[in-house]
């Protein structure tokens, strides 16, 4: 790889790094304004076939009819519900604690292999990592228990407990549809079968009557459509075309960190010692899921 694309490709990562760790607070600022299905949904929406437009122009092909289906159901578990309920959830979990939680996907996605695919993956690593990960949220909320009984806060972990798993089945669900069409095109047609889904939900809900934009839920909105999602999903696909997949995927231990910093320092959310410390044990416990489940599949 020469000089220029080898820049070109850490710019990118740097760019998702960034990016993917405002989006929390970009979602945390719109939701609370506008409903969420629908906000999630629009999203999807405008940022899906805008994206489809750009890699027609750019002469990319599109998906065979038999890949729809797959593409569908991908789109709807990662996006349409795993977005859909984490957006739910922050009207009532601050942006960085959601961001935290979220890091633990590789925990479920483990989870989800033994209850479903009877794939046992447990070796040290990998047990030392999802205590680890239990220790981390432990952490979190020790300072806070009384609040833990609230009902709405309640209903937020729920949301994003259903997110992960959801996220994690469409994953593994992914990895065995072996699809012909290019990841980018895939992506474009997945955000426009989330958003439809969403958007659905949405009206059937009665949330259209209060889709009504301010000038701050506009702008996060704009930004989650423009920045998060088509300049996002590029810069991914353009990084780990020119990286190696295990360092683009470090992104996610710096994302919770970002959402962290910026959700106290723009919406005066709590970031206290138990939060670091918490942080600090969730990342390290994904890490070791992390090479404790590529040691087990080699």
């Amino acid at each position: 790889m020469n000089n220029a694309k080898n820049r070109k490709a850490y710019l990118a990562w740097v760019s998702i790094c960034v990016i993917w760790g405002t989006t929390y607070l970009a979602i945390r600022v719109g939701v609370e304004d506008l409903p969420p299905m629908l906000f999630a949904g629009f999203r999807w929406l405008i940022a899906g076939p805008m994206f489809l437009m750009i890699l027609l122009f750019r002469k990319f092909k599109l998906p065979r009819i038999d890949e729809l289906k797959p593409i569908a159901i991908i789109g709807i578990s990662l996006l349409g519900i795993t977005n859909g309920l984490v957006v739910v959830a922050e009207q009532w979990i601050p942006s960085g604690i959601t961001a935290l939680l979220i890091t633990t996907l590789p925990f479920w996605v483990v989870v989800v292999e033994l209850i479903f695919l009877s794939i046992n993956r447990f070796n040290l690593k990998v047990v030392s990592g999802m205590l680890l990960c239990s220790l981390g949220v432990v952490i979190i909320f020790s300072d806070d228990l009384e609040h833990m009984t609230h009902v709405d806060h309640l209903l937020g972990m729920l949301c994003i407990l259903i997110a992960m798993i959801s996220w994690a089945g469409g994953s593994l669900y992914s990895q065995r549809k072996k699809l012909t069409v290019h990841p980018l095109m895939s992506a474009s047609i997945q955000m426009i079968f989330a958003g439809a889904a969403q958007t659905v939900v949405g009206l059937s809900l009665g949330e259209f009557s209060e889709f009504v934009f301010t000038g701050e839920s506009f702008t996060a909105f704009a930004y989650l459509v423009f920045v998060a999602s088509i300049f996002g999903f590029g810069s991914y696909i353009y990084a780990i075309e020119h990286l190696p997949v295990s360092f683009v995927t470090t992104y996610a231990y710096i994302n919770p960190v970002i959402a962290l910093v910026l959700g106290a320092l723009v919406l005066n959310e709590r970031l206290d010692a138990f939060i670091a410390v918490s942080a600090v044990v969730i990342i390290l416990g994904v890490w070791l899921v992390q090479s404790g489940t590529t040691k087990s599949k080699q």
